[in-house]
């Protein structure tokens, strides 16, 4: 079965992804879902990157193949093709391509999170970049918190996605963040766009770029000041530059998303708390999604 985007994209739904999601995270914490650190290949001629990305869910088998490039003009920066294998047998079962499984499934795990660690009543929300991601954000997170006011601000595309969306475009990053209940940073900035003197308290930070040990998107006042949530412990350790310059200046982390999901760890503990989630991305969240897609074609017929 070979499944190109628009197959994928005729059955999936965001709302269904964010369920899939907080399983697929519940397990991988637990230790019911295998997955090793992804290899990652740079392509430095051309300023690109091949993620190789295994999984065993206990119910899913498969792998992603996912290329990064950050200065596609016309082309998406990510590009992905996703290989489901049967788990008894080993044979394949599907070839699915992978860029609308990534968008979607990064914005239902950041939506998870959010409804694990934003206050109850958090109803403003910055955004921090203007592709894909900002607006796979923008439908996931209104499904977790009723939003009355949405910000966005990015040096290129911020006043047309704001238009496009009916959003508020901000001049600055600093228009956006300031009185915000929920940041979400979705750039490709190697340099931290989010400061910590921006927030208040008991702000909910997602941040979803900067995927490299040497780049950042937070600055050390955000890192500081925040209890610090990842999707992986040993790929935020060896990935994340933001996680990194945290674990240098003795801050630790708090827990796995997952741990919170499944009770093993808590979340939010106060009002004021500021919370931050550093996604990756896993390979146990695509081929639980990719899973999905598959089972919900069948079910279509």
């Amino acid at each position: 079965m070979n499944l190109d985007e628009a197959a994928v994209r005729d059955v999936l739904r965001m709302e269904d992804v964010i369920e899939a999601m907080e399983k697929a995270l519940a397990a991988f914490s637990s230790g019911r879902a295998v997955q090793p650190l992804r290899t990652v290949i740079p392509v430095d001629e051309h300023g690109g990157f091949l993620f190789v990305m295994p999984a065993y869910t206990g119910t899913a088998l498969g792998a992603k193949l996912v290329t990064l490039y950050p200065g596609n003009v016309d082309l998406p920066t990510h590009n992905a093709t996703i290989l489901l294998f049967d788990p008894q047998s080993g044979a394949p079962l599907a070839s699915l391509d992978g860029r609308l499984i990534t968008e979607t499934r990064t914005a239902a795990v950041s939506a998870v999170a959010t409804r694990q660690l934003a206050r109850a009543d958090a109803g403003v929300l910055a955004i921090l970049g203007a592709g894909v991601q900002a607006a796979s954000h923008l439908e996931a997170l209104r499904l977790v918190r009723e939003l009355r006011e949405v910000r966005v601000w990015s040096p290129t595309r911020g006043a047309a996605f704001a238009r496009e969306h009916g959003l508020t475009a901000a001049d600055s990053a600093e228009d956006a963040v300031r009185g915000a209940d929920i940041v979400v940073t979705v750039t490709t900035s190697r340099t931290p766009v989010l400061r910590g003197e921006w927030l208040a308290p008991g702000t909910h930070i997602n941040a979803v770029g900067a995927p490299r040990p040497d780049w950042r998107e937070l600055d050390d006042g955000v890192l500081n000041g925040a209890t610090i949530y990842v999707d992986s412990r040993a790929a935020a350790e060896t990935e994340s530059g933001d996680v990194r310059a945290a674990l240098a200046a003795g801050r630790s982390i708090a827990a796995e998303i997952g741990e919170v999901v499944a009770g093993s760890a808590r979340g939010r503990s106060s009002h004021e708390e500021i919370t931050l989630f550093k996604s990756l991305g896993m390979a146990v969240e695509d081929v639980a999604t990719a899973e999905l897609v598959v089972r919900l074609r069948a079910i279509r017929g």
